[in-house]
């Protein structure tokens, strides 16, 4: 059986993905073998998937950017998945992961590993519940046996990484009584979880049986994104008793993947004001021994829907340059309603601005120097070169509104600074 990317980078291998991973980044593959062999980063790559833009995700590498799809109950259209899918891809996602809830999942799940060109990852209980939902049977129905056949069955179709709320736990789920929450549990999966638990009185079988997971994870090389069931819905209830305490245990969690082989993400919030988002961060690196953090925004404020990829910017830049490794999209349509391709684009355009202005900060050479280029370029009136370097070509190039003399934008006209500025007297 081959070796998986941690097993590799521990046995001082570089593979082929390391190699693939370093182009572009301010790290060499063999810098990349290093931190995965430390946890710090991850490849999250399936041993049965190939597909061509393998990225890292981690310390000392470009902020990655993740674009959430897939189906719901309401709307199962391959055709509206197809054209998001691309959208993504077209607005520069470095990932996607397939949240199907409604029609042929297994249909969708394949649909997606088949024409993404970029990682793919699921969270392996929404197809459980949505079934079960299907044949109208109640959640806490679940077997043990069928949420970790779905598992196994998922990886074996080749996903890349899984989102696993595995700090779902009785001791979590206690503290809740004592949080005084206004919203106890916004996450899908980690409500599902802490139903099941209060119905049949038992514990998670994913923390219970963590071992069984992380023999199908280390099985087919998949990546384990550690779930925050307990992330905050809104910015009243961030960091509160049920937050830390699972934080803590995703820690412990990572170490023990880690000695088993197998790559590990931390997943976090959510909502979280603006002035506690750094301090966050440099918590969860400090609990979770300095794993990959995978952010969903943050957002800073509750009050802007239809608006919340502008707020998730806002705070995905401030945790982007704390040191979030791993920024999830948020669209304008969070919160309202399924997106739609216009809505995916906007998302991606919007977590990509604030993972370029993390990246800045935290100091990544190569986008400096994209500000850089811009700049020289805006200093001689370059349209096809700002165009070039824009995040978003195509839309410069159809806003941009040319004055008489070809050279400054109809803001200014003749009486553009930078055209002043350079006059000889």
């Amino acid at each position: 059986m081959s070796k998986t990317q941690l097993e590799s980078a521990k046995a001082g291998i570089i593979t082929e993905e390391m190699k693939t991973a370093a182009i572009g980044e301010p790290l060499t593959a063999e810098q990349i073998r290093d931190f995965v062999a430390k946890g710090w980063v991850v490849i999250p790559k399936n041993k049965n998937r190939s597909f061509p833009q393998v990225k890292a995700i981690g310390k000392g590498l470009r902020t990655k950017v993740n674009a959430n799809l897939g189906t719901s109950d309401e709307k199962a259209d391959l055709e509206f998945e197809k054209k998001k899918l691309e959208a993504a891809i077209k607005a520069g996602a470095d990932s996607v992961m397939d949240l199907s809830t409604g029609g042929d999942l297994n249909k969708a799940r394949e649909f997606f590993l088949e024409n993404s060109p970029v990682m793919v990852g699921t969270v392996p209980i929404y197809h459980v519940a949505s079934e079960m939902a299907k044949k109208g049977k109640k959640i806490e129905d679940m077997t043990e046996e069928t949420l970790f056949e779905s598992i196994e069955r998922q990886c074996q179709q080749g996903v890349d990484y899984i989102t696993v709320h595995c700090g779902v736990n009785s001791e979590t789920a206690a503290r809740l009584k004592y949080a005084n929450r206004i919203m106890p549990c916004v996450s899908r999966g980690g409500s599902i979880t802490l139903r099941w638990m209060k119905k049949n009185k038992k514990e998670n079988p994913l923390y219970e049986h963590f071992d069984e997971l992380l023999k199908i994870a280390h099985r087919y090389d998949v990546t384990l994104s550690l779930g925050d069931g307990f992330r905050p819905g809104t910015i009243m209830d961030a960091i509160d008793g049920p937050q830390i305490s699972e934080l803590l245990i995703l820690g412990e969690l990572a170490k023990r993947a880690w000695e088993r082989d197998v790559q590990v993400i931390i997943e976090g919030p959510g909502h979280v004001p603006l002035e506690h988002i750094r301090s966050h961060v440099k918590l969860e690196k400090k609990l979770c021994h300095e794993a990959p953090f995978y952010v969903l925004g943050p957002l800073p404020t509750d009050i802007a829907p239809g608006y919340d990829h502008i707020t998730a910017a806002i705070g995905g830049a401030e945790a982007a340059a704390a040191g979030v490794d791993f920024l999830c999209y948020v669209t304008p349509a969070e919160h309202l309603g399924l997106p739609d391709e216009k809505d995916v684009y906007l998302g991606v355009i919007s977590a990509r601005i604030a993972a370029h202005v993390g990246d800045i900060s935290k100091g990544i050479p190569t986008a400096i120097e994209k500000d850089r280029a811009m700049s020289i370029a805006r200093q001689n009136l370059d349209w096809e070169t700002m165009a070039k370097h824009a995040l978003d070509g195509d839309y410069l190039r159809c806003r941009a509104h040319i004055a008489q003399d070809k050279e400054a934008c109809s803001m200014c006209g003749k009486l553009c600074a930078v055209k002043l500025a350079r006059m000889k007297d």
